[in-house]
């Protein structure tokens, strides 16, 4: 290794360091912190950003980058150090614009944000988290004001979670998105008694829904050695790198699937860290390229192997051997139809694939709105209302049900919500490469053998971390730009066969 490049690394190792710190922060506020912690830990985020902020953007960054450049002439554009160098770059440019002190009084406003909507959310109260959702936005515009080469205000926030991409372009593949989805969901709404998911509801010991799980995620890559799993009101992902990876899921003691599917989403978001590279641990690119990326292993994991017909097989036993009393003899098609059952329901994180979509083309429009001020945050909830009524044909009876539902604008995470869709695009694509290259996945993941899946999408996503910009990386993989038709055709063959369609 080159010593400008050893000096650069030097210095990021530090950025990450200090990064690491605040995501710990982040998981223990979720997770283990008493209720009062809240205003302490705010401070102690804020600072730790302001620090990582002024370490990342000072001119001693730039000059290690210029040398650390020229010194890496002639060097394969694909190399690690290669890589780095020209993601930091990018993320140097964007982040020196954005003042320390702005940087600090996001991360404050969100740790604050997010101990309101907590609260908020358990009372179904908005009018007591309208103010922080507010302080959000307002610090949110002024963020976006540091720049100036952006088409509209939203691309600055799209790009801090799927860089490059441009909000027309989202729309443009939503649009598509939408267009399938609608009829699809429509037809399956004239088969209303094609599915029964009784099955799934019922009394689950929480104590014995924990075992299930953790035969299920320890069977796709989990190890106590290196992971953790606790419980949250939202569950989420994290990690201080690749041997400190952290999940969680919540419960419902009538509905084993909630934990279930959960703990499979955000195991598969652990997957991807503890799949880097350990080459480009502590660096800037030793974390995924995007979150549409990254929720495109979490959606896979999730769906298209945890409520696939050939995981079912295997999955079906475990669950009668866990609850005896009630799902003794569970056949393996009764779970897999029960499972993909679509039906329009209020909480995102609990859809069905088909109608999943919609539940983010509402967010990511609302959102846009927002940020540019063409909807006020007092009209939100009925907006949301009259939106949801419209997409899904539900009258929301409360906002905890509704607007309230999701952290991410209590912590924050303006532009977030479309990395989701995104994911199950990406996943789509992802998918049927994997057919090819593993021509007997399936019977594999019926026999519960998880490994090759897991080491297939280990060296060709996972390994690469932030080395390749996300069009780029699925172009090396599966051969092209994020397309919707491979996801759609995979969710409509699924479908049919759930429903006869």
């Amino acid at each position: 290794m080159s010593e400008r490049v050893e000096e650069l690394r030097s210095r990021l190792a530090k950025v990450v360091d200090v990064r690491n710190a605040a995501r710990l922060l982040h998981w223990d506020q979720q997770t283990m912190m008493p209720v009062s912690g809240g205003t302490a830990r705010a401070d102690s985020l804020a600072t730790l950003e302001r620090l990582s902020h002024e370490l990342f953007v000072s001119a001693e960054t730039g000059r290690l980058l210029e040398a650390a450049e020229q010194e890496l002439n002639g060097t394969p554009p694909d190399s690690d150090d290669a890589c780095l160098v020209r993601v930091v770059w990018q993320r140097w440019e964007k982040a020196r614009r954005v003042p320390s002190e702005l940087a600090a009084e996001l991360a404050h406003a969100g740790s604050v944000g997010q101990e309101a909507w907590v609260e908020a959310r358990s009372q179904s109260d908005f009018a007591a988290f309208r103010p922080h959702l507010e302080r959000n936005l307002e610090l949110g515009r002024r963020y976006v004001d540091c720049f100036d080469g952006f088409d509209c205000a939203y691309d600055a926030l799209l790009d801090d979670y799927e860089p490059g991409m441009k909000t027309a372009e989202v729309a443009a593949l939503f649009a598509e998105l939408k267009a399938e989805l609608v009829p699809l969901i429509a037809a399956i709404a004239q088969r209303p008694d094609a599915v029964d998911a009784a099955c799934l509801h019922g009394e689950f010991a929480i104590d014995r829904q924990r075992r299930l799980v953790a035969k299920v995620v320890e069977q796709m890559g989990f190890r106590r050695t290196g992971w953790r799993m606790d419980d949250a009101v939202h569950p989420f992902a994290t990690s201080m790198g690749s041997a400190d990876v952290r999940i969680t899921t919540r419960w419902d003691e009538t509905y084993f699937a909630s934990g279930l599917y959960g703990a499979m989403h955000e195991c598969g978001h652990g997957l991807y860290e503890a799949g880097i590279d350990l080459a480009l641990q502590r660096t800037p690119i030793g974390s995924a390229e995007s979150l549409g990326l990254h929720e495109s292993q979490s959606r896979m994991w999730e769906n298209m192997v945890g409520r696939g017909k050939s995981f079912s097989r295997y999955l079906a036993p475990l669950v009668s051997e866990t609850f005896p009393e009630s799902m003794a003899g569970l056949d393996p098609d009764t779970l897999y139809r029960a499972v993909n059952r679509v039906q329009p329901s209020f909480i995102r994180v609990e859809a069905d694939e088909a109608t999943y979509g919609l539940h983010i083309v509402l967010r990511f429009e609302l959102e846009q709105e927002l940020i540019e001020g063409r909807l006020a945050v007092a009209d939100l909830p009925e907006a949301w209302n009259t939106r949801f009524k419209d997409y899904l044909g539900l009258d929301v009876p409360d906002d905890a049900h509704g607007v309230l539902q999701d952290v991410h604008w209590a912590a924050g995470l303006l532009g977030y919500f479309p990395t989701y869709a995104l994911g199950n695009m990406i996943a789509g694509q992802l998918w049927d490469q994997i057919a090819v290259d593993l021509p007997d996945r399936d019977d594999r993941i019926a026999a519960g053998d998880l490994a090759p899946l897991r080491e297939w999408l280990r060296v060709n996503v996972h390994r690469h971390g932030s080395k390749f910009p996300t069009q780029e990386l699925l172009t090396r993989v599966a051969g092209g730009p994020i397309e919707v038709q491979p996801f759609v055709v995979y969710l409509k063959a699924k479908l049919g066969d759930v429903y006869g369609l």
